[in-house]
């Protein structure tokens, strides 16, 4: 028992069912333009697959030995979608992970976009980009609704082993926050509106205490 204790004490804990997730890691990118700090968005090229023409942050999948540091994914994506070059960003730190119920598992950072450096957009990925002031966020918190999830096992569930509650379809399950912001005419919701709200709290939070 205490070889146990003493492994347990010394492990670090991680997600347990990490891998059943698509895994990602996006960077909430700061900018400083008229002397005032601001968040960079992307806007998808519509011409994308998934997502197209939405509202986003730079990311996507991290891959191989990125599982151990997925701020280093976070960096390699804003550089291949913004054009930018490494030196270029300054990662300040990560944000709160998130879990989203289809199956997403996102570790946001943010990092600060040197001043002078020349944004150039990938076409390929992004069809423009635009900022905001963080300004605007705090003084203009997000509208919520919200989304339904609902769970339904496999047809080879043994349902004759378990309680007669566990009845075939769909069944709902709880009910989660849908965060949105409106900027200019630029409707920001989903994933990238929970994880913008998540860095403002926090940032206003730190605000706070100063």
């Amino acid at each position: 028992m205490n070889d146990l204790k003493r492994f347990l004490t010394n492990r670090q804990p991680g997600i347990q069912n990490e891998g059943e997730y698509f895994v990602s890691a996006v960077l909430l990118p700061l900018i400083n333009r008229n002397n005032k700090c601001h968040v960079l968005f992307e806007v998808r090229a519509s011409h994308l697959r998934r997502q197209p023409g939405e509202i986003c942050f730079p990311g996507g999948g991290v891959e191989g030995d990125e599982l151990s540091r997925p701020q280093n994914t976070a960096v390699r994506e804003a550089v291949e979608e913004l054009g930018l070059d490494k030196t270029q960003i300054d990662l300040l730190g990560p944000l709160d992970y998130l879990v989203a119920p289809h199956g997403t598992l996102v570790y946001p950072f943010v990092g600060h976009i040197n001043n002078g450096a020349i944004i150039a957009p990938n076409k390929a990925e992004v069809e423009e980009i635009f900022m905001a002031p963080v300004e605007y966020f705090f003084n203009n918190p997000p509208a919520q609704s919200s989304v339904e999830v609902a769970t339904r096992y496999g047809r080879d569930f043994p349902y004759d082993r378990v309680p007669a509650t566990y009845k075939k379809g769909w069944g709902r399950k709880w009910s989660l926050p849908v965060y949105y912001y409106e900027y200019e005419g630029h409707f920001i919701w989903g994933i990238t509106a929970r994880i913008l709200y998540n860095f403002i709290k926090v940032y206003y939070n730190i605000k706070k205490v100063r």
